[in-house]
């Protein structure tokens, strides 16, 4: 099955009892047992909810994996691979993440006896000094939040399955239309479903898609005994979003193509960030584990102040300032002070999140009308 039939039909059924061809919204925290333990494959909604169900059967097969679990959002899932861990167990991620990783990374698990190390992934080469016998899981972002580097999946499988070690990888930004990371020999894949999956900015969720039974089973017992579950409208929200997934992730690739080479021709723009650029490190990476380069742009402004960020992103009409990405509408957001805020200045710098970096997220409107609200905001500085 192609990728487009699969986000339809994929893991889905016709409701039994009706032929409802959308999977129903089952809106019920318990279920009727014929006897104790006699039920008809769910009891209580926070284990299993059949459209929730139905959702982690189509994340999966989208993927291209076995077993699908869905979260109350992104995060609730960074949690449930964290908790696979013990204290004493170290990790090594991304040096270059979304600020809510590096938060929950630093801020609640180092409490906890785990240590995280964070390292540039684009020369895989550098993980390997990193690893000692406390290692156990490798977190992977790519393309990265929000500078869009490239990492190589095969290659970092590689050295993980060499050292025995978990493999996970953030693929929020790809999504699975461009990218699947179970393919290249990732353990774990990890989705902020709230982002392209959604795709319609209306719905918090997060997503794993695992292969290896035994490793499923323990993450449905942390999904379960946490109980940071979605509901079966966030459920039934996604299953639709994900209908046009391939549909809406074509388009945005067209649009933050051309808003790429716009902004990268703009006399006031300094750098550009965006894998589909020759002269992007790791573009020939992106080329052969990529079909598309996808709709996130980061860019800097020439003299590097914040005050000039704050004003592109304050008047533009068509990008709207706000958190999040990966909605149908295009949205502006300032890594330094939102999405990053919580990495320290220092820190962010090393790895390029500067005062004047603005991050993109390119939705599917007419190019033309993004094009013409870049240039009126960019000529007010």
């Amino acid at each position: 099955m192609k990728f487009g039939t699969k986000v339809i039909h994929a893991g889905l059924e016709h409701d039994s009892a009706t032929g409802a061809v959308m999977t129903p919204i089952y809106q019920t925290s318990t279920y009727a047992q014929a006897s104790p333990g006699d039920h008809k494959g769910f009891e209580y909604s926070r284990t299993g909810n059949p459209t929730r169900a139905a959702l982690e059967r189509n994340i999966a097969a989208i993927e291209n994996g076995k077993h699908g679990l869905c979260f109350g959002s992104g995060l609730a899932a960074i949690d449930a691979v964290i908790k696979l861990l013990n204290p004493g167990d170290e990790v090594i991620s991304t040096n270059d993440l979304y600020g809510g990783s590096y938060r929950i990374f630093t801020k609640i698990f180092e409490k906890y006896g785990i240590k995280f190390h964070f390292v540039g992934m684009q020369d895989p080469v550098k993980i390997e000094s990193m690893i000692n016998d406390n290692t156990k899981l490798i977190w992977v972002e790519t393309p990265t939040n929000p500078m869009m580097n490239i990492i190589d999946i095969e290659a970092v499988s590689r050295i993980a399955k060499a050292k025995g070690l978990l493999l996970a990888v953030d693929n929020t930004f790809a999504t699975p239309y461009l990218q699947n990371p179970i393919d290249l020999g990732a353990d774990i894949v990890m989705h902020s479903v709230t982002k392209y999956l959604g795709g319609h900015s209306d719905v918090v969720m997060g997503a794993l898609v695992v292969n290896d039974d035994a490793l499923a089973e323990q993450l449905y017992f942390i999904q379960n005994s946490s109980g940071a579950v979605p509901g079966p409208q966030d459920s039934f929200l996604v299953l639709r979003g994900i209908k046009t997934l391939h549909l809406r992730v074509q388009r945005h690739c067209e649009n933050g193509e051309k808003v790429a080479h716009y902004l990268a021709s703009h006399p006031k723009v300094d750098k550009v960030y965006w894998p589909g650029f020759e002269s992007h490190p790791n573009h020939e990476v992106a080329k052969k584990q990529m079909r598309g380069f996808g709709g996130m742009i980061s860019f800097t402004l020439k003299g590097n102040r914040m005050e000039d960020a704050h004003k592109v992103i304050s008047t533009m009409h068509v990008f709207t300032l706000a958190e999040s990405l990966g909605g149908v509408e295009s949205l502006s957001g300032h890594p330094a002070t939102m999405t990053h805020a919580a990495i320290p200045k220092e820190d962010r710098e090393k790895t390029g999140v500067v005062d004047s970096l603005i991050r993109l997220s390119v939705g599917v409107e007419d190019a033309d009308d993004l094009l013409a609200d870049l240039k009126q905001a960019l000529d007010k500085i």
